[in-house]
């Protein structure tokens, strides 16, 4: 099959296409620089005046796992207020805040999206989160093991174990797993919880290990980087909603010794404590200490305002969250000795002082951050608004004008305190397709996608320019997935199922010995049971793994 999409306006970023008219042609999935002189075009799609860019990826997005379970069991109003009916093409679904797998696949893709990533995948229930992946359609897959308030962890640091030993426990469970990356969650907060703490900064020691949120932080993050995983150790922080976490967030940044580091859903963690409600934005302090500190990314976690619900592993600071719960209703638990997790359902208000504080610190935290590259676009789905928001939030980060109108909607107070109506910067396409496209790919090591030159996958996604960007971006006019087409004008035509990418670096097969040894007295679950297979996610007949490459392991 050879396509070709004529006089389309291309943004591609990777290669430093900014808006210039060029043909693309499509082969077999891929794209290729000109097709045979004996080659007949199959399909033809004139794209002239159409914005062109490669599909969207969402780096960090709750989308599989028993957390979002939990809150479709929590929540049934929520789709009983949302029905999805079935079509010739796609099955029934329903959920505002938490769609069915089905759904979320539907959703991501008609908003032009190819790629979503599940960014907190506890390790004993990865068989599970990887069921639900493969049932969300439409999009490829990956997901980030959750590690850091895992008790075989935390022995290890305890006990003074060397770093090339943490190493090849954290390869392992990359492997083990099925996983693309890893991601803390309030570094040994978790686990503290479980032994009554109820606050931990990040030098303050867990209470029975006596290891603090820095040193599991400084383990992890060496670990990632010396195994040669592209994606940087995936940070949810100390302190999340807290007044005053700001300093937190700092420290945790001029800790990090110049190793990579993700910081996620950063809007919670931006929170100062000036002010007679004693809540501020430190979103100016965090921007400048990223713009400083190359070797930091972030994604923004903006809340929207509306109905949602909180689904984290923190049950520290969940917990601490209930009394806010709306409606008043959630649940905690925890899970074999890896973590936990806590639902809460949550309401924002945009004339609530506190959330449109929030709103506003997202905003500034987006237009204050210099590089676009280390800066991508979330919402921390769906802890700060479902994932359909985006063409609203790129709206707000491409028009001024309409930025100003609905800053005038929120708190005056809160409006009084920001600083969103002096910043003028507004984004332009190319910036929105580095900080969707480009940038996304780039940090999580997928070669072949996010871009649009010869040999990338042919993950495509084509606009229709409109003066309102929402307009724009709500409703792609073509979504192509492996070459194939699978939306038109906003609608999906064809089911597709997308595959699942993971890394594999190299680890000492020795570890598994004292491994098998901890599962046998302290897990519920034997260790070749642990592990997620190959067949597993493939014996479906649908879906397939893809695994990127890792840069030669570095010995300490």
């Amino acid at each position: 099959m050879l396509i070709k999409l004529a006089s389309a306006t291309v943004y591609d970023p990777v290669n430093g296409v900014n808006a210039e008219v060029r043909d693309i042609y499509i082969r077999d999935g891929r794209i290729i620089s000109q097709p045979g002189a004996d080659e007949t075009i199959d399909e033809h799609y004139d794209l002239k005046g159409y914005a062109v860019m490669a599909g969207a990826i969402d780096i960090h997005t709750h989308i599989g796992g028993g957390k979002l379970n939990l809150a479709r069991m929590l929540l049934p109003e929520d789709h009983r207020d949302d029905p999805v009916p079935a079509t010739r093409l796609t099955h029934s679904g329903c959920g505002h805040a938490v769609p069915a797998t089905p759904t979320a696949g539907y959703r991501y893709a008609e908003l032009g999206y190819t790629a979503c990533f599940e960014p907190a995948m506890l390790p004993s229930n990865a068989r599970q989160t990887h069921l639900e992946l493969a049932d969300t359609p439409m999009v490829d897959k990956g997901a980030y093991a959750l590690l850091g308030s895992d008790d075989y962890l935390l022995r290890m640091l305890k006990s003074g174990k060397e770093q090339e030993a943490i190493n090849d426990y954290v390869a392992w469970t990359l492997q083990a797993t099925q996983s693309l990356a890893i991601k803390v969650v309030n570094p040994g907060g978790i686990n503290a919880f479980k032994f009554n703490q109820r606050q931990m900064d990040i030098d303050e020691p867990n209470s029975h290990y006596g290891v603090t949120p820095r040193q599991i932080l400084t383990a992890l993050s060496r670990a990632v980087h010396e195994l040669g995983v592209t994606h940087p150790l995936h940070v949810h922080g100390c302190n999340l909603g807290v007044p005053g976490n700001v300093d937190t967030t700092l420290s945790t940044i001029n800790g990090s010794d110049g190793l990579p580091l993700h910081l996620t859903h950063i809007q919670f963690h931006s929170y100062g404590t000036e002010g007679d409600r004693a809540f501020s934005s430190g979103a100016a302090q965090i921007a400048e200490a990223v713009n400083r500190n190359k070797n930091v990314s972030i994604d923004v976690g903006q809340i929207m305002f509306g109905q949602t619900v909180t689904a984290s592993g923190d049950t520290m600071k969940q917990h601490a969250a209930h009394k806010h719960a709306s409606p008043n209703k959630w649940i905690a638990m925890d899970i074999e000795c890896d973590a936990g997790c806590g639902v809460v359902p949550f309401k924002y208000k945009d004339k609530n002082f506190v959330n449109a504080l929030q709103w506003a610190i997202g905003l500034e935290l987006f237009l204050m951050v210099d590089d676009p590259w280390r800066i991508f676009l979330t919402t921390d789905h769906p802890n700060g608004a479902p994932f359909t928001t985006y063409p609203h939030l790129i709206r707000l980060l491409m028009d001024k004008s309409f930025r100003d109108e609905q800053l005038k909607r929120i708190h005056p107070d809160a409006a009084a305190l920001s600083t969103v109506g002096s910043l003028s910067r507004e984004y332009s396409l190319y910036e929105i397709a580095i900080m969707t496209r480009a940038a996304p790919a780039k940090s999580l090591g997928l070669q072949d996608y996010g871009h649009l030159a010869p040999g990338a996958v042919a993950d495509i996604t084509v606009y229709k320019p409109h003066r309102n960007a929402e307009t724009m971006f709500e409703k792609p006019e073509y979504v192509f997935k492996d070459g194939r087409l699978i939306v038109k004008r906003g609608k999906v035509v064809r089911v597709v199922a997308g595959g699942t990418h993971t890394v594999r670096p190299e680890y000492d097969s020795g570890v598994e010995k004292d491994l098998k040894r901890y599962f046998d007295r302290y897990h519920t679950m034997q260790l070749d049971n642990f592990r997620v297979a190959d067949s597993e996610i493939t014996d479906t007949g649908i879906n397939r793994l893809i695994v990127q490459p890792t840069r030669a392991r570095t010995r300490s």
